[in-house]
């Protein structure tokens, strides 16, 4: 199948800088994008460590197989892990520097996903949207154990709270899936500046509409924007087309 890639990053409104960083690379069939966390640009060179990393394992190896496009990703967080992690010991005021992530690769008509954190991938297929990822945040912890509603998680004044990211740790715990794609697929990561001003039905409408894939990019960081613009906004479509 062929996969055509579609992304943008805006700062929004009240940062004075953008700690979010992506990749779109075609000629190597992976995607990706991080969201830094750490004062004095340390999440913004947390972030870029990590889509660097993921650039540089698929640009030097390119997958033959599913296996290795799985292990390629499983490799590019465990090296970005280890390079952020090991920056920040090294370099004094950058304690707590980290990103958030996720990656997307394809091989023939499969897929490999990689998550970390609270930005999040999301599957549009038969005009059903649905969560591929889960946060690893301690508000969906509680959602987990029925302590809380979808309802009062939107508005948890601990909503930002993490329990995993790159960098935090010498050792990362990695959810790694892999699927098949069908022709009609549309494959979303973001930033948390997306998804906490816009709310699930309203990504569906807006990946429902039939407009062009650039135009659902622009929709969706406007919306983000026109609700606040609170964070950074980062948002990357992939479309399966027919081979």
């Amino acid at each position: 199948m062929i996969i055509a890639y579609y992304g943008k990053s805006d700062v929004g409104l009240r940062r004075p800088n953008n700690e979010d960083a992506w990749l779109v690379a075609p000629d190597l069939d992976v995607c990706a994008v991080a969201d830094g966390m750490g004062g004095a640009a340390a999440g913004e060179l947390a972030s870029r460590i990590f889509i660097e990393t993921v650039r540089e394992l698929f640009s030097r190896n390119r997958p033959k197989n599913e296996e290795d496009a799985l292990e390629l990703a499983r490799e590019a967080f465990r090296f970005g892990n280890q390079r952020i992690f090991s920056f920040a010991a090294a370099n004094e005021g950058h304690q707590g520097m980290g990103c958030t992530a996720e990656l997307m690769a394809f091989y023939d008509d499969r897929y490999v996903m990689g998550h970390v954190g609270d930005s999040r991938t999301y599957l549009f297929r038969d005009g059903i949207l649905r969560r591929a990822t889960r946060d690893h945040s301690l508000v969906q912890s509680q959602l987990d154990q029925g302590l809380i509603t979808e309802e009062e998680a939107r508005a948890h004044s601990m909503r930002h709270v993490i329990l995993n990211a790159l960098g935090i740790k010498d050792t990362l715990a990695l959810d790694l899936t892999r699927g098949a794609c069908r022709a009609g697929d549309v494959f979303l990561l973001c930033s948390d500046g997306l998804t906490d001003m816009v709310e699930d039905d309203v990504i569906r409408d807006i990946l429902a509409s039939g407009a062009h894939p650039s135009s659902m990019v622009d929709a969706l960081i406007e919306r983000a924007k026109s609700a606040g613009g609170l964070d950074n906004i980062t948002v990357v479509l992939c479309l399966v087309l027919p081979s």
